[in-house]
């Protein structure tokens, strides 16, 4: 049978599926008239929410419209920040599925074209198991799946086998540390707990917690003594007390540099734990939370992160992370009595106009249409916009949304536009 090959986008030149401009020929079609028998899609498309049921909508339009059954050949794995969900297939002419791959795992996939029953195959040859049931939430449990590879792949490809997260108790920590023991091994993960004058005992307590449900080593290392001690030095010449803002900031600096010593130390990879929706508007502290050497959920906003942790819980059959975490108001705790809302608009509000900012790249017009306050549309935006030149020094952030932070977003730092 004449093959024909053809590379990536080849596949994409379909104006109903693709929003961008198209080659003056259609590279199937052409594949098709030289007599091949079977178009032969070899591609490295990077993964995205909701990006796998459209590949498949393409490539059955695709079949039917040229009239030729299509092997799709996917990537699978990550590399740095892109990350590849595989998911290879066989489409008969008529654009029905004759044999799929799996999702975010190498596989070899055998089919007969005349009707012989697919085989999906491990790289040992031996049958892949039959999938799992669907999950009761399937975006988030298809962006667990991905996490988990993104960061197994990065930390190892890195020349990595460990990793160093820090636990707040919080719901970011935790799912951070879920993705990181499914994808190393929990005995090759280590939480630690860095509490201070303002951390509460709930927070403390639902650390430990985690720490222990998913079998990962945990160390309480308080950081009191050391904030004490830079406090004093900083007033040694007799200079006036800290601000509030800079005073929050020395701890979590502290804190990054324990991690970073840790991390020196043991060799292993510190994790970061910031969510899309803190990174997005600065709400986050350079040399501090944010340093470390991958944001495993930078790409998660952070209503997404509850239903991700939820997915992680489910995915064991058990509790992994505490149901404390997920009710509690988000907290710093970096003064008294602190809420993240104190500082930005509620998470589902912030999401929302992120979305439509970030990822849609509506202007304010239309996202204030959308039902939104203008004067919090226009204070988000304008955060996002100082917020540049941390992001410029984030960790990579692993990608699982069509425009995440990183190099696929680039805008400059000095600037004098608006939003």
């Amino acid at each position: 049978m004449p093959l024909g090959l053809s590379v990536c986008e080849d596949i994409w030149n379909d104006q109903r599926f693709w929003d961008r401009p198209r080659y003056a020929r259609d590279p199937i079609a052409d594949l098709v008239r030289a007599g091949a028998g079977l178009v032969v899609n070899v591609s490295a498309s990077p993964y995205a929410m909701g990006k796998a049921p459209l590949r498949e909508r393409m490539l059955a339009a695709s079949a039917r419209d040229h009239g030729a059954p299509i092997a799709y050949v996917n990537q699978v794995g990550g590399n740095d920040a892109l990350l590849f969900d595989g998911g290879s297939m066989l489409l008969a002419r008529d654009g029905a599925v004759l044999a799929r791959a799996p999702l975010f795992e190498e596989a070899v996939l055998v089919c007969d074209l005349d009707g012989g029953a697919p085989r999906a195959l491990g790289l040992d040859g031996r049958p892949l198991p039959p999938p799992p049931a669907p999950a009761a939430d399937p975006q988030a449990d298809e962006v667990l799946r991905a996490l988990v590879m993104g960061v197994r792949d990065y930390v190892r490809k890195c020349g990595f086998r460990q990793a160093v997260v820090g636990l707040s108790g919080g719901i970011d920590s935790a799912l951070t540390a879920c993705i990181a023991a499914e994808a190393l091994g929990a005995e090759n993960v280590l939480g630690v707990g860095m509490p201070s004058r303002y951390s509460s005992g709930h927070s403390r307590e639902d650390a430990a917690e985690l720490a222990r449900n998913l079998g990962v080593r945990f160390r309480e290392i308080g950081i009191e003594p050391m904030h004490a001690a830079f406090l004093a030095a900083l007033a040694a010449d007799g200079a006036p007390p800290l601000c509030d803002l800079a005073d929050q900031n020395v701890q979590a600096r502290i804190r990054g540099q324990v991690l970073m010593a840790i991390s020196n130390d043991t060799g292993a990879l510190v994790l970061t734990t910031g969510n899309k929706s803190e990174i997005a508007v600065g709400y986050c502290t350079l040399y501090g939370d944010m340093a470390g050497g991958l944001a495993a959920i930078g790409d998660v906003p952070k209503t997404l992160v509850y239903r991700v942790a939820r997915a992680a819980n489910a995915r064991a059959g058990r509790t992994l992370v505490p149901e404390r975490t997920f009710t509690k108001p988000p907290s710093a705790e970096l003064k008294p009595g602190q809420l993240d809302q104190d500082s930005l608009p509620p998470y589902d509000v912030l999401d929302d106009i992120l979305q439509a900012y970030v990822e849609e790249r509506r202007p304010l017009e239309a996202i204030v249409a959308r039902g939104h306050d203008e004067a919090t549309v226009r204070r988000v935006l304008r955060m996002v916009v100082q917020s540049e030149y941390k992001r410029r020094q984030a960790a990579p952030v692993l990608k699982v949304s069509e425009k995440a932070f990183g190099e696929g977003r680039r805008f400059p730092i000095a600037q004098g536009y608006r939003y």
